[in-house]
């Protein structure tokens, strides 16, 4: 499989920008944002990684030289598009508009160029149906915010190749990300799946009256949540004994929640108008104040997870 030197991101929004000052960590590649919309690419990147350069994890020398190997395009007949060795989509979540995008793309893109959606949840499969070189095509789930959240699902299609998986978690490793392979084109992949069913019971623990928001939040902060990065689900059964786990989930599964449907509290939370920081009310009301600080909070603690993660990484 050729080298990738020429990388294209489509979607100049967050996700976009963030993706390709990941890339432009490798001294050479060449990297283009492609959109139909015209944006200061540099000056929302400078400032996204301003946390980083406060930390010292990266110098403003560093992120200058990033910045010189991260183009802009709005002209889907660029020899940008054209010429690159791999393509990531990263465009707004609808399916009609992910489709039509890698039309556009295969029908200007060299043959061997390799093909990757972002999507958080839509299928890569059916994302991928209509193209004719399926094989190339891999779904790549970067977390927000992709520039200080390490991990990358990699997510096979029902006809992706091994080399092209392969190709990408390769490359993803090379730019410092954690690449996952998720086997199987399945709703939610895998930390989205395990995401959601810790959302349902935390919900459904509201709703019951067990316990209100905040506390179900403080919670899971300072008990699990603050191991979890040291000590995931899988090592911490094996730790305590999986006799210990069966025991355990032979009592209490058949009184967690099961709802296949979203939470009655969250239908009537959504239908009043109530969506969170968009409204300043959901499950707790917010100040502007308040969600700045949460947002910020949020952005130093990654960037101080990122300045530990050689005590975290044992891999």
């Amino acid at each position: 499989m050729r080298a990738i030197r020429n990388i294209l991101v489509c979607g100049a929004g967050l996700m976009g920008k963030n993706i390709a000052v990941v890339f432009a960590s490798k001294k050479d590649h060449t990297i283009t944002l492609y959109d139909i919309n015209n944006t200061d690419v540099h000056g929302v990147i400078r400032n996204h990684c301003r946390q980083l350069v406060e930390k010292g994890l990266m110098t403003v020398a560093d992120l200058e030289e990033r910045l010189s190997r991260i183009g802009f395009t709005q002209d889907p007949d660029s020899e940008a598009v054209a010429e690159a060795d791999f393509v990531i989509e990263a465009v707004y979540e609808n399916m009609a508009l992910k489709q039509q995008t890698f039309a556009l793309l295969e029908a200007r893109c060299r043959t061997d160029a390799i093909f990757c959606t972002n999507s958080s949840v839509m299928s890569p499969s059916e994302i991928s149906a209509r193209l004719v070189h399926r094989s190339r095509f891999a779904g790549t789930h970067f977390w927000n915010p992709a520039h200080l959240i390490p991990l990358v699902e990699v997510v096979k299609s029902d006809a992706t190749s091994d080399e092209t998986a392969s190709a990408i978690m390769n490359l993803l490793r090379a730019v410092g990300k954690k690449p996952v392979l998720c086997k199987k084109d399945v709703p939610g992949f895998i930390a989205n799946r395990m995401q959601h069913a810790l959302w349902r019971e935390a919900i459904y623990i509201v709703e019951q009256g067990i316990a209100d928001a905040w506390t179900v939040d403080e919670a899971v902060r300072y008990s699990f949540g603050l191991r979890l990065p040291r000590l995931a689900p899988m090592e911490n059964a094996d730790m305590v004994g999986l006799d210990l786990t069966y025991s355990i989930q032979d009592y209490i599964l058949k009184d967690l929640c099961n709802d296949v449907e979203p939470s009655p509290l969250l239908t009537r939370l959504r239908d009043e108008g109530k969506l969170g920081f968009k409204s300043g009310e959901g499950f707790r009301k917010w100040t502007d104040e308040e969600k700045k600080q949460s947002i910020e909070t949020l952005n130093e603690y990654l960037v101080n997870m990122l300045a530990n993660m050689d005590i975290l990484d044992r891999s």
